[in-house]
């Protein structure tokens, strides 16, 4: 009985996990157009290690957004362990490799939340980039896990952004935290981790501004809203998720250079990675950044942001 049960949770937990990597592959079904082709067509067995094959592959390496450093970087250590390989299939192994260790750490397994009640995550990036609706998803994935939820709107300086956290608090069975329109965000997000105290709530999410439509300097306002939670929770905000758009390419290192100087980020959400992002960004920024990209959006739909595995990720680039 006990080992038929044991077997059955085996099947479940392998089937869970093909379905994750089934989805992660046709969600990134264009990004895998853009590195997968030509990088496949360069890996044919009768091919042979020269000179020009290094001169191609880094190019490929370049055009995917890894970023010219990065790629030269790289090549220099594929050339080196190019020495020892017999055919273009191991050249791909190793460059797999390379690949996966531009990523500074390895996924959380259980994806565990710290311990602290309630943990309070700030979340931040420009307009546009799926900001609110990355927010949106994290509260659903943690009420569906049992999760009492708070959302604070402190975008205040849109109408439409508290209406579209509202949305989002409403389908994902999580309150939200709101002030009327202009009002001062800080003041947002301190009522809300007060209220979270007071309420036993596990997870607060805070929903920042992209930019602001006054002469106030956004970096100086989210500081403003960092300090405040500290102010009521010492040790608050516990982390700082940096929304990014993968789309954009290098200009999203350079977003994230901007906020991690204001706020010390802690990890990234990378979305958009259905559309015309090409894969090296991602490994580019995990790089560049030294911080774990701890979820990816390849999809529209709820379950399409992902916890972020480098292995799997490299896999479904390849595959």
């Amino acid at each position: 009985m006990g080992f038929n049960l044991f077997k059955k949770k085996k099947t479940e937990q392998k089937e869970q996990e093909n379905g994750i990597f089934s989805r992660l592959k046709n969600g990134l079904s264009k990004t895998r157009q853009v590195l997968t082709t030509d990088i496949n067509e360069l890996f044919v067995s009768t091919k042979a290690i020269d000179e020009d094959l290094f001169e191609e592959l880094e190019e490929l390496l370049i055009t995917s957004d890894l970023g010219i450093d990065i790629a030269m970087g790289m090549m220099e250590k594929i050339k080196k362990k190019a020495r020892k390989l017999s055919n273009a299939d191991e050249l791909k192994m190793v460059l797999k490799e390379e690949l996966t260790a531009l990523f500074p750490e390895g996924p959380d397994p259980a994806n565990k939340v710290a311990v602290t009640k309630p943990h309070v995550i700030m979340v931040v990036g420009v307009n546009g980039t799926g900001k609110t609706t990355t927010l949106g998803k994290l509260a659903m994935k943690f009420t569906s896990q049992g999760k009492k939820v708070l959302i604070a709107a402190a975008d205040t300086f849109r109408a439409a952004a508290i209406e579209q956290v509202e949305i989002w608090a409403d389908r994902s069975n999580a309150s939200i935290v709101k002030h009327k329109e202009g009002a001062d965000p800080a003041a947002v997000a301190y009522d809300c981790v007060e209220a979270s105290l007071a309420r036993g709530v596990d997870i607060v999410l805070i929903d920042t501004a992209g930019r602001l439509h006054t002469q106030k300097n956004l970096m100086e306002e989210l500081k403003k809203i960092k300090r405040s939670i500290n102010k009521k929770m010492p040790g608050a905000p516990h982390d700082i998720l940096m929304v990014l758009d993968a789309t954009t390419g290098q200009n999203a290192i350079s977003q994230a250079n901007l906020f991690n100087e204001a706020v010390n980020i802690t990890q990234i959400a990378l979305t958009k990675l259905d559309g015309t992002a090409k894969g090296g960004i991602v490994a580019a920024i995990a790089s560049t950044m030294k911080l774990p990209i701890k979820y990816i959006g390849v999809g529209e739909q709820i379950e399409d942001l992902q916890d972020f595995d480098s292995k799997l990720f490299i896999n479904a680039l390849f595959d």
